[in-house]
């Protein structure tokens, strides 16, 4: 039995997360790995970063999935993180759907927190903090908290609180959701139950790709997942699909 089903029968009948286009940081990030630098060439902070010009046109691919969709399945309800590329991924996308009448800004969707590590490269963060380098590949990447900073499981417990008002809140309606990597991840973990090590594996061998929508729908025991990471947005617009390599709490996105 799923999370969002134990012990209340409410849900919404289909929640969609959408991961926010290709933003300027995750731009910045792959030009450092590539170069070998220890710190992203970006002079915006991490909730001001934009999207792309690439990340744009992924956004539209969303809007055009949108315009495939049957009326009885497009979103009634939208929540956005607060962080800029997320909205600007949601404005673009819904720009022709006059039946949302306002975006839900939720602060609980908000990118992880990398405290001391934001702006670093992994080489950047063993160099400059080795032991809290160290300490990270010890406890591992799901439990690890960068000083300042959030784990995985600290986006869990937002996680779990945003879901507990989409119970009492959004019951029966299409719920959409424009996030980030490690919140969308957060929800499966929550919403299916899964294990560190199962979550993880997903994380590190299945990618999500900027723009990827991974839907639930309710069933009789709650919500069930039916697609993981789906990219039919790039396609749609013949857009690049972009995502990061596996690199645990080392780029500006995870």
């Amino acid at each position: 039995m799923s999370d969002i089903s134990a012990g209340h029968r409410q849900a919404p009948r289909e929640l969609v997360l959408v991961r926010h286009g290709e933003s300027a940081g995750n731009v910045a990030d792959r030009v450092a790995r590539e170069q070998g630098a220890r710190r992203l060439e970006i002079d915006t902070r991490d909730a001001d970063t934009p999207l792309s010009e690439d990340g744009r046109r992924q956004a539209e691919g969303v809007g055009r999935v949108l315009g495939e969709l049957p009326e009885n399945e497009r979103p009634s309800i939208v929540l956005v993180s607060p962080y800029r590329r997320a909205r600007e991924t949601a404005e673009i996308a819904l720009a022709n759907s006059p039946q949302v009448e306002h975006l839900v800004v939720d602060e609980r969707l908000r990118e992880r927190d990398l405290g001391i590590f934001d702006g670093l490269t992994g080489l950047g963060i063993r160099e400059k903090y080795p032991e809290e380098a160290e300490r990270r590949s010890h406890e591992g990447k799901f439990y690890y908290r960068p000083p300042g900073g959030e784990s995985w499981t600290d986006v869990a417990l937002r996680v779990r609180s945003v879901l507990g008002d989409i119970r009492s809140e959004y019951d029966g309606e299409n719920v959409w959701i424009f996030s980030h990597q490690a919140v969308i991840m957060s929800f499966r973990y929550v919403l299916e139950s899964l294990e560190e090590e199962v979550l993880m594996g997903i994380d590190n061998d299945t990618p999500m790709a900027n723009c990827a929508r991974t839907i639930y729908r309710a069933q009789e025991d709650g919500l069930e997942l039916v697609e993981y990471a789906n990219t039919r947005a790039t396609d749609l617009a013949d857009a690049p699909q972009t995502h990061e390599q596996a690199k645990g709490d080392e780029g500006a996105d995870a």
